[in-house]
């Protein structure tokens, strides 16, 4: 795992460390170092470290890496069951969709619902509090089509 940390100095010369994890630098990642940088900027104005730091290093951590925010887009669309996800969520492995699934419930961003069949079913669907990342993915999508445009000139 990569570790991208952001240090800065404060008035009193304590240094502040945040470290949030990421297995691939992705779009995502971009943007929270944008916004973090805005946050520290606005936060070495008011002299010192926040505790309000955390709330981002949670949300951060909560949908960091490459598939959480394609799986929850995928779920908005309604409840999926384990092969229809990994046929939605291009190029993802069995392994590191159930990995991913696992932490997306522990997160409360999902749910996991057993039906007593033969073989047993199981479908995942969003919460609400998933759902509340609606207009952060909604953003990031703006955000990667302009910066496709940018990049590439598509």
């Amino acid at each position: 795992m990569l570790f991208h940390t952001f240090k800065m100095l404060n008035p009193e010369s304590k240094v502040c460390t945040f470290a949030f994890r990421s297995k691939a630098l992705s779009l995502w990642i971009a943007l929270s170092e944008m916004v973090v940088t805005l946050k520290i900027k606005e936060m070495l104005a008011e002299g010192g470290c926040p505790k309000n730091i955390l709330s981002i290093k949670d949300a951060l951590e909560a949908v960091e890496g490459r598939w959480k925010l394609l799986i929850l887009f995928s779920l908005s669309a309604g409840p999926r069951r384990f092969k229809e996800l990994s046929r939605e969520v291009n190029g993802i492995t069995d392994k590191t969709l159930s990995k991913e699934l696992k932490l997306l419930e522990s997160n409360k961003l999902i749910t996991r619902e057993v039906y007593d069949t033969f073989p047993p079913t199981v479908e995942y669907t969003i919460t609400e509090h998933g759902k509340s990342l609606e207009k952060v993915i909604e953003e990031l999508h703006y955000w990667g089509l302009a910066h496709r445009k940018e990049v590439l000139g598509k």
